[in-house]
């Protein structure tokens, strides 16, 4: 089975390897700045399909599909994000007579509602936030619900996802703007003006459970995830087990998570999202109908690759095991590692690697998507890699991964790995004391313990790494009959990653 993965970056380098080890051949599709990305170049094969914005390339459903019929790709993988929760997309593959491997359209368009997806969870009977179930038809309606349930609320983009489309409101006075705003976000991200409200949660913490089901209605989950430490909304560090879930809890939790999945009749690899309060209260949030972002602390925890089962659902094969197989061991950790300046109010960073050193040793996994030599675009998440570290505890993870995180090294441009330093360090992270505002809360202190060299050091640092990249690029020999000329143009320090 020839498999195209419909993504960019960490993601699409990681299914492609999960399917070099499968026996599958991988078919890579690239934007015009990605041309020379690393998984472009660690794909049996690459097609083009169209100029840098996404909407013009990695959002033309046309032009994936006819880039997979060129090549001859049986199934297409897309990764997360981008068309990864369209269920037109998936719809597509199957009118095509390709394989998707990901859950049925149905199942996307379920959950892909944050309205309809409450209505479903309410009629299930899983617990979900107080809130509306509809979406509204004008600011009125987002007021009554303000006024009855009382503030703080949040205001909603219906179809949202990834901290995109929506606003804590604290006061009536800011009801309104906000309203706009999110009802303009909603049209702008989603193309779908639908906004909703549901009650505030104060210090709550973002728990998540990984559910796994196939196409003979098994499902099962396989624990759950702390994704509490957020900024702007946005995941930055997740940990497996959550440090705040007892045995009992998981249990309450997991069969929350399959009751909910297979209200749907879900199938692939899943997430089910909850807010819990300081009481251990939890409510379901959303489902995404997807791989995550966070899900390699699932297997390094649980000793399953999430991808390469859903390579096999997809092909209609039994998940192969019940929910009384499976138990944890030890505790995981991920950074997502950005191409951002935390020195300067995490501003975007993007340019030329000059030299990259990714930390190694036992229990330490990087999900890299880059490499020297490699030019970081404007147009996409900074997102450069994922660094994920195991260990038999917490406390050791967290100082495997200060460890490895002292390893780390990026020249040429500023990487939040100075953040993840400082946050490891934090005494009220290793003792788990932490809501989903802790981030904003440590900020300040992050200013004054890490400020950015100087221009002078930082010219120096990149002169030095030049000269180093120059110096092994001398030493390098490759076989002109091993490598392809298509391979080899404009990319030697690319390929010299590959081996």
């Amino acid at each position: 089975m020839k498999v195209l993965v419909a993504n960019r970056g960490e993601i699409a380098v990681r299914v492609m390897r999960a399917c070099r080890e499968m026996g599958y051949p991988t078919v890579a599709v690239y934007s015009e700045p990605d041309r020379a990305a690393l998984h472009v170049i660690y794909a049996d094969e690459a097609m083009p399909i169209g100029p840098a914005p996404s909407r013009e390339s990695y959002l033309r459903i046309d032009r994936i599909l006819d880039a997979a019929k060129k090549t001859g790709a049986e199934a297409i993988h897309p990764g997360y994000g981008f068309l990864a929760e369209n269920a037109g997309f998936a719809r597509a593959c199957r009118d095509a007579g390709i394989l998707f491997i990901g859950p049925s359209p149905e199942s996307i368009e379920a959950m892909g509602s944050k309205t309809e997806s409450r209505q479903r969870m309410q009629a299930a009977g899983v617990p979900v936030v107080p809130g509306l179930t509809e979406a509204v038809k004008s600011f009125d309606e987002i007021e009554a619900f303000a006024r009855e349930a009382g503030f703080p609320i949040m205001v909603k983009a219906s179809a949202g996802g990834g901290g995109k489309g929506m606003r804590l409101v604290e006061r009536e006075a800011d009801l309104h703007t906000a309203f706009e705003r999110v009802t303009s976000e909603a049209q702008s991200f989603f193309g779908d003006s639908a906004v909703y409200a549901e009650k505030f949660i104060a210090s709550p913490r973002h728990i998540e459970v990984q559910i796994l089901g196939d196409q003979h209605g098994n499902v099962v989950h396989i624990g759950e995830r702390e994704c509490t430490l957020q900024r702007r909304h946005q995941k930055v560090v997740e940990e497996c087990p959550s440090p705040v879930v007892d045995q009992a809890l998981r249990e309450r939790l997991g069969a929350m998570a399959v009751k909910a999945a297979s209200a749907v009749n879900y199938y692939s690899a899943g997430t089910i999202e909850c807010l819990m309060g300081p009481d251990k209260q939890f409510y379901f949030l959303e489902m995404n109908t997807r791989l995550q972002v966070e899900h390699p602390v699932t297997e390094m925890v649980w000793g399953i690759d999430l991808v390469k089962a859903q390579l096999r659902i997809a092909q209609g094969e039994p998940l192969g095991f019940a929910q009384e197989d499976l138990a944890p061991n030890g505790h995981a950790i991920e950074c997502r590692v950005y191409a951002e300046d935390p020195a300067h109010n995490f501003a975007p960073s993007p340019g030329l690697i000059r030299n990259l050193t990714l930390p190694q040793g036992p229990g330490v996994r990087n999900d890299n998507g880059v490499y020297a030599g490699y030019t970081v675009p404007v147009y996409y998440d900074p997102m450069l890699s994922k660094l994920i570290c195991h260990a038999s505890t917490r406390g050791e993870a967290i100082d495997r991964m200060l460890r490895a995180l002292e390893e780390y090294r990026v020249d040429g441009i500023r990487t939040t790995i100075p953040f993840f330093r400082f946050l490891m360090g934090h005494p009220d992270f290793r003792t788990a004391n932490f809501d989903t505002g802790f981030i904003d809360t440590i900020l300040p202190a992050l200013d004054l313990e890490h400020r950015a060299p100087s221009d002078d050091r930082r010219d120096v640092a990149l002169i030095a790494a030049a000269i180093l990249a120059f110096e092994d690029a001398q030493k390098v020999s490759l076989p002109e009959e091993k490598v392809s000329r298509w391979k080899q143009s404009g990319r030697m320090d690319a390929l010299r990653v590959r081996g």
